[in-house]
């Protein structure tokens, strides 16, 4: 498993699945904003496994130094 969420994307995941979970927390929504700890989930662990099947990653790419 190697990560496929980049910097931004981690960010976004963890406000919003914060806010989803406190949202449902304090009643304001109902209880489907528990599903707010998936986003938390992918965005500390940096893999989200929808991502892996497409091949996509928001990853930034380490450039290779040329070879002699």
């Amino acid at each position: 498993m190697s990560p496929n969420v980049g910097s931004i994307d981690r960010v976004i995941r963890i406000v919003a699945g914060v806010s989803l979970v406190a949202l449902a927390a304090t009643g304001t929504i109902g209880v489907w904003g528990y599903l707010g700890i998936l986003p938390i989930l992918t965005g500390t662990f940096r893999y989200c496994p929808a991502y892996s099947p497409f091949g996509m990653s928001t990853c930034k790419t380490k450039s290779r130094p040329p070879s002699a």
